[in-house]
């Protein structure tokens, strides 16, 4: 079989039944990696029948993200195969996916490559957004934090670095782009190398250059919900007078996300204690998913008990987080109740927060099996990171709800009572 004038045909014929069966992720292999048909086996008792194996090389992450699914699709990309080449009585096929072999001459370095889509996709949402990367510097400010721009070349012949051509038209004439440094070839954010780009990133959410935290955590998730598919996350190495600097690493678990949410929602609280207990989330997901799952427990219950002192409604030590999660339902209506029956979806928008509700009773239990803060006998098994991973996800989506709610209320009547003043 001569490779690619034969496979293709079958490819994308294979490609269009999966389509039409609904096999989406299947289809997705056979179109999106390079696939090559290997002779497996030869039958020359049964009428000379070959046994062809249909190969698809996925590259490393791909591959690890498909996880269990490899089998799966095997299975259905097989049985369009079949499908398509019932007719052919002498060959038979079978799909493989395979991992992609990689070599790159740094690798030995502990360095990754950073798709140049990806960067791409950040930095025309930068565009898009109207994001400042130099934030409250001048350009010259920031670029110096990371180059030597007197060691740069000028593109204006007037200068004899980069220095001066960034003064000349960003200060002085001021008729370059805000999105300039972007495709400068100087600065290689495009094309360099995957250090240099995430170096740039994590420059823009320094204290330095964004004070606000808020604004900084909030770029930080949009960052990484971009950086992720490559591997990548940024995450807060250290505080610089209480506000997060951060830092780049690959990614070792999917945690990341919860926890810088669950900090944007512990600065609009102002609650110091969550904080504390974030950071032991941060630290014990993976190390220690006992003490993850019972901070996390501690993370919801401090998060009630926050809010509730804000709409001044006392608790008593004795209250326990079923009592905690119950007055803020009642304070913050998150019941549903006004929800009329003829919107579309109001059964489902009730059983949705009914279901958020319920994630801290259910909290409570894992605690009492598997988290701290109980004995266990000699044959307790503990869980698994990622069942940490599970619980803590799960605790910030409910201090994620609840806190946005409570923030909506504040706004809302301070909206009314500065109207009723207006009249």
């Amino acid at each position: 079989m001569e490779q690619k004038e034969q496979i293709e045909p079958l490819l994308a014929t294979v490609h269009a039944l999966l389509r039409a069966d609904g096999a989406d992720d299947a289809a997705d292999v056979v179109r999106d990696y390079p696939a090559m048909a290997e002779l497996s086996g030869q039958d020359n008792w049964n009428g000379g029948t070959q046994y062809w194996d249909i190969v698809f090389r996925v590259p490393t992450l791909d591959y690890v993200r498909l996880g269990a699914k490899r089998s799966l699709l095997e299975e259905q990309i097989t049985a369009g195969l079949k499908t398509v080449t019932e007719h052919e009585p002498f060959d038979f096929y079978s799909a493989a996916i395979v991992l992609d072999k990689e070599f790159r001459a740094d690798w030995r370095s502990g360095t990754s490559e950073l798709p140049k889509r990806v960067r791409q996709n950040i930095l025309d949402g930068f565009r898009l957004d109207d994001v400042k990367w130099y934030g409250r510097l001048s350009d010259i400010e920031f670029l110096s934090r990371l180059y030597e721009l007197d060691k740069l070349p000028s593109t204006d012949n007037r200068y004899k670095d980069a220095a001066g051509d960034i003064w000349q038209h960003r200060l002085n004439n001021d008729d370059w782009e805000n999105d300039w440094v972007y495709n400068d070839s100087r600065f290689q954010l495009v094309d360099g190398g995957a250090e240099l780009f995430l170096r740039f990133l994590c420059e823009m959410v320094h204290p330095l250059v964004r004070p606000d935290r808020d604004e900084a955590l909030n770029l930080v998730v949009q960052l990484n919900d971009q950086l992720k598919g490559a591997g990548w996350e940024l995450y807060e190495e250290e505080l610089i007078a209480g506000r997060p600097r951060f830092a780049f690493r690959t990614i070792e678990n999917n945690s990341s996300r919860s926890v810088v949410r669950a900090k944007a929602v512990a600065e609009a609280l102002n609650a110091g204690w969550m904080a504390k207990q974030i950071e032991r989330l941060e630290h014990a997901v993976d190390s220690d998913p006992e003490l993850a799952i019972g901070t996390a427990k501690e993370l919801v219950e401090t998060c009630c008990k926050s809010i509730l002192t804000k709409c001044e409604i006392t608790f008593t030590k004795s209250d326990d987080l079923g009592d905690l999660t119950k007055k803020v339902t009642k304070a913050l209506k998150l019941v549903p109740e006004g929800v009329s029956d003829a919107a579309k979806g109001a059964e489902n928008i009730r059983l949705i927060l009914r279901n958020l509700t319920s994630i801290t009773s259910n909290l409570a239990q894992l605690r009492g099996l598997y988290g701290t803060g109980h004995g266990k006998d000699g044959q307790h098994r503990g869980l698994q990171p990622r069942h940490a991973r599970l619980a803590v996800a799960s605790a910030v989506a409910f201090i994620d709800f609840v806190s946005e709610t409570h923030r909506y209320r504040e706004e809302s009547q301070n909206f009314e009572q500065t109207d009723q003043i207006k009249k």
